[in-house]
């Protein structure tokens, strides 16, 4: 789905104009990337939580060249599915890993977890 499909979704559920709806979708964003800027974390029941995460420093390598790249420490965005949309999307019949153990095979060690 894009930005766009997004806005004409938005639209179709009342009686709002096409710029009605951008604004919606646009102010809906705007709100969710400026609280990330401040370090705030969202939460939306039954969707999911927005928060940053803290990536350290590391020497990377660059694809072409193979030559070592120092990549600096930065944040990045990081979200968070609610059990309600994991639940969603994946029906009861379809259950992957028992949900008491952590999976600790596929832990990436450049997106640590937060703590």
């Amino acid at each position: 789905m894009t930005k766009a499909d997004l806005v004409d979704k938005v639209t179709a559920l009342g009686d709002l104009t096409r710029r009605d709806g951008e604004v919606i979708v646009d102010t809906l964003f705007e709100a969710v990337i400026g609280a990330l800027k401040s370090g705030d974390k969202i939460e939306i029941r039954g969707f999911g939580s927005f928060r940053t995460r803290q990536r350290n420093a590391r020497t990377g390598r660059n694809p072409k060249t193979g030559e070592k790249v120092e990549v600096p420490a930065k944040r990045v965005p990081f979200f968070k599915p609610s059990k309600e949309l994991r639940d969603s999307v994946n029906p009861s019949g379809n259950k992957g890993l028992n949900s008491t153990q952590p999976d600790t095979k596929h832990i990436d060690p450049h997106h640590p977890p937060a703590m």
